[in-house]
């Protein structure tokens, strides 16, 4: 069995990543993968770059952020990542303290983000701009990942975060509010994608290929109505959080048929378009970006999927 340090942020996106390890589809094409929760994206990021971890299932704003040499840490090393397959769109929605009901009730109060010049943090800032916000106008706050940011929106520390599914769900089930989807505004925008390192890739290319393969059947697996009910009983085993209740709606979102999970865990190069336009506006240093296939290398998801 090949050994595989997979790191992730927790929550219920990760559900094809449970699925292929419970199923034995990892097992299967001989890997033995290992997922780690990362606390925020600077330990996951950083810790990718220096080879701790072989593959990371991150925002692909985290590698072209990195590797543009905007990212939030400093590295002791120059950075080779790459996003090799897509996974979703982020999923992402702003969840506001109950008080909160409408933008403009955002003014002169703060918010939580993972990091302020990574990750989702740019979605969260253009939302705000887009409903008259300026980012004078509101104090943020780097927490860390999405467990941290909604524990600290619960017990009333912010007006508001950026949160994945199913932690908006969770929120309005907590008498929290949620002001808003991102798809609403931004349509298309590629969220999480699976990223590794050129060096490793190049040398470690069937586990790469069989990581791909295993997570593609996962998800065509998940797609299937006849395994409803065992897809739910994976999700609820590996996040505790989701309660019967909570279980429909979930899957509901996560496996929609548009705006679910990427099919064929396919990258979306107009998604990514409109996350190099939030990168180049706010980014810093500033810098226009444009090509997306700059941060691409989809050699071995042919391999493992077709073209």
């Amino acid at each position: 069995m090949t050994p595989l340090a997979v790191i992730v942020f927790p929550g219920g996106f990760n559900w094809p990543l449970f699925v292929a390890e419970d199923l034995g589809l990892f097992a299967d094409r001989g890997l033995a993968v290992t997922v780690t929760a990362t606390p925020n994206s600077i330990f996951q990021l950083t810790s990718l770059i220096r080879g701790e971890f072989d593959i990371a299932m991150t925002a692909i704003d985290n590698v072209i952020a990195y590797q543009e040499g905007q990212g939030e840490a400093p590295l002791d090393r120059a950075p080779d990542l790459f996003a090799f397959m897509g996974a979703d769109s982020g999923f992402l929605s702003l969840v506001v303290r109950p008080e909160i009901r409408r933008f403009a009730d955002l003014a002169d109060r703060t918010l939580s983000v993972d990091a302020f010049t990574t990750g989702y943090a740019f979605v969260l800032y253009e939302m705000l701009r887009l409903n008259g916000l300026a980012q004078d106008d509101y104090r943020l706050d780097n927490v860390g990942g999405m467990i941290q940011r909604y524990g600290a929106l619960t017990e009333g520390r912010h007006a508001g975060t950026i949160v994945s599914t199913p932690y908006e769900l969770l929120a309005e089930a907590a008498g929290l509010r949620c002001l808003a989807a991102a798809r609403d505004l931004l349509p298309r925008y590629q969220g999480n994608v699976g990223a590794a390192r050129r060096a490793w890739a190049q040398a470690n290319a069937s586990a790469l290929v069989a990581y791909i393969e295993a997570y593609g059947v996962a998800l065509h697996w998940l797609f299937e109505p006849a395994n409803r009910s065992a897809a739910i009983a994976i999700l609820r085993r590996h996040v505790a959080a989701v309660t019967p209740t909570l279980a429909a709606p979930i899957c509901d979102r996560l496996l929609h048929p548009t705006d679910g999970f990427q099919r064929r865990a396919a990258i979306d190069r107009d998604g990514v378009r409109t996350v190099l336009a939030l990168r180049s506006r706010y980014g810093k240093p500033p810098r226009a970006l444009d090509d997306p296939d700059r941060y691409l290398d989809l050699t071995w998801y042919a391999r493992a999927l077709g073209a």
